[in-house]
């Protein structure tokens, strides 16, 4: 990092000055590529490109209940899902991991630069934000991962944050618009931030500047706004009340719920926030750093009302869940540890020339914080190479050869019964699939609708000591048989053991077993 002299932000630059951003984006984009390059698919990747694909093409996986379910993310699956058409879904899957970290590492080297003006300190900043971001969040809010519509939508919150620390407010409503059309809840929340900030702020524009502003980020944010608001639209209001109890405390409660939080994360989120806190004392007293600090104090104060919602729960179980489903706590997950990235880049930049016996020492610590973060990365990787999306799977080998003849052997319209935690059925195989764990729907019936299906497929009897069934081969031939009479389902993937009365095709290996319904369709030659 230069001193504070040599990268003055209103001295004129020449065309040779772009070289040093040009390196500062490929680094930071270097940094996100070693911290989110697993192989592919990542956990939620083939939630997000299967919808994606049967977005574009109705025939792919025709049959399959989650991909049929209604599209909440209709501007990712527009402008991504096309590719689908030319490319595999993994090749489509790192194309939109490149695209993403691309994007971000760009914003993110934008907002730096709005706030400390130093070279390399973008790049520092981004190594200590995916630290902590990965360590010292709450509710499992990530930000450097695989492709889906919320990474887009973080690249352009950031570059709206960068727009609000300049004081330019009408284009950060207009970014945040935009950022609300790839993810509602994203984009969202980085509004109510924003209004908050020029609430508090001694420097605010009157309000008359600012309605042409909102007005448009309204319009750019309505076709992802309009999709959230018809996934309940004309549903019965014991349905909608059933299908949030279902998505938080239930399905997502380790996101949406305070109680399901384990106490570890919470106590490391507090200490980070009490971290940044002290570092504030540190921090420039400009008004970049000042709208910077009160965006971060309104997402924590988001994530403190959320905390409040929580304690309904016990009573006001249905009040609690409809309120709850909104993801309070994910703006604080991402933005506690960008505004402790942010200030301690600008402290030790500072400290170059006002603290140098503390800027060594200082620096020394975060780069051991990067390398660190960096290098447990890429040791889990070396450790576990299997795609996270396969973590469920017990044998990966003899799951992907069933896929493969899945794929290879059967029609594409034909539908299988699968394994509770198996989420790669489509990705692999191309074919539809009854239902999972992973895949739940976003609108209110679709996600009663698949409560039901894995209560009637996958759960056990009540008073059983464990709520849902290891292998599908518990439920014996016959009553495969029905329920693949009553979904559709041409086949069935399990445990090889214990062996059905049932005709056996496919691979055989000594782990899983397909196993053909009645009636079930073979491939045309």
């Amino acid at each position: 990092m230069h001193s504070p002299a040599v990268d003055d932000p209103e001295r004129p630059r020449d065309r040779s000055s772009r070289w040093p951003a040009v390196g500062e984006v490929t680094l930071i984009f270097l940094i996100f590529f070693v911290q989110g390059a697993w192989a592919a698919p990542e956990v939620n990747e083939p939630h997000y490109l299967s919808k994606a694909r049967h977005y574009w093409d109705a025939g792919w996986c025709a049959g399959d209940f989650f991909c049929n379910s209604a599209d909440a993310h209709q501007v990712f699956y527009w402008t991504v899902g096309w590719l689908s058409q030319w490319l595999s879904l993994r090749a489509l899957a790192w194309c939109g991991r490149i695209a993403t970290w691309g994007l971000l590492a760009w914003a993110w080297r934008r907002l730096s630069v709005a706030l400390t003006p130093g070279r390399w300190c973008a790049v520092l900043s981004a190594g200590l934000f995916v630290a902590f971001n990965d360590r010292l969040h709450m509710a499992g809010e990530w930000v450097i991962g695989g492709v889906e519509a919320k990474g887009f939508a973080y690249a352009l919150v950031l570059l709206g944050l960068e727009s609000l620390v300049r004081a330019s407010w009408g284009r950060a409503l207009l970014l945040f618009g935009a950022a609300s059309a790839l993810h509602v809840i994203v984009g969202g929340w980085a509004v109510v931030a924003t209004l908050v900030v020029w609430l508090a702020s001694r420097d605010r524009p009157p309000l008359s500047r600012l309605v042409l502003p909102l007005a448009g980020g309204l319009i750019l944010a309505l076709p992802g706004l309009l999709p959230a608001l018809a996934l309940a639209r004309g549903v019965p209001a014991e349905i909608v009340a059933e299908a949030n109890r279902i998505y938080v405390f239930d399905r997502l409660s380790h996101h949406l719920l305070p109680q399901g939080f384990p106490p570890l994360f919470v106590v490391r989120h507090l200490l980070l926030i009490a971290t940044l806190v002290g570092l504030v004392y540190f921090a420039p007293p400009n008004r970049a750093f000042q709208r910077l600090r009160a965006f971060v104090a309104a997402a924590v104060g988001i994530s403190a009302i959320g905390m409040l919602i929580g304690l309904l729960a016990p009573n006001h179980a249905d009040l609690a869940a409809a309120l709850l489903r909104y993801y309070w706590f994910r703006t604080s997950d991402v933005m506690v540890p960008l505004g402790a990235a942010l200030v301690l880049g600008d402290i030790l930049y500072r400290w170059q020339t006002a603290r140098p016996q503390w800027h060594g020492v200082g620096l020394v610590a975060a780069l051991l914080i990067v390398g660190c973060q960096l290098g447990e990365t890429m040791w889990r990787r070396q450790l576990d190479p299997r795609p996270p999306a396969d973590e469920g799977i017990a044998n990966v080998d003899a799951w992907r050869e069933a896929c493969q003849w899945a794929a290879a052997e059967t029609p594409p319209d034909a539908v299988f019964l699968t394994p509770r935690l198996a989420q790669t059925f489509r990705w692999y195989a191309g074919r539809a699939e009854v239902v999972n764990r992973k895949d739940i729907p976003q609108d209110a019936r679709g996600i009663v609708e698949w409560r039901r299906r894995n209560d009637l497929i996958h759960g056990m009897q009540a008073g059983s000591p464990t709520p849902w069934r290891e292998s599908l081969a518990e439920l014996g031939s016959q009553r495969l048989r029905e329920l693949g009479a009553e979904f559709g389902a041409d086949y069935v993937i399990t445990a090889a053991y214990p062996v059905l009365n049932l005709p056996r095709v496919g691979p055989i290996n000594p782990s899983v077993a397909i196993y053909r319904l009645s009636a079930a369709p073979v491939k045309k030659q």
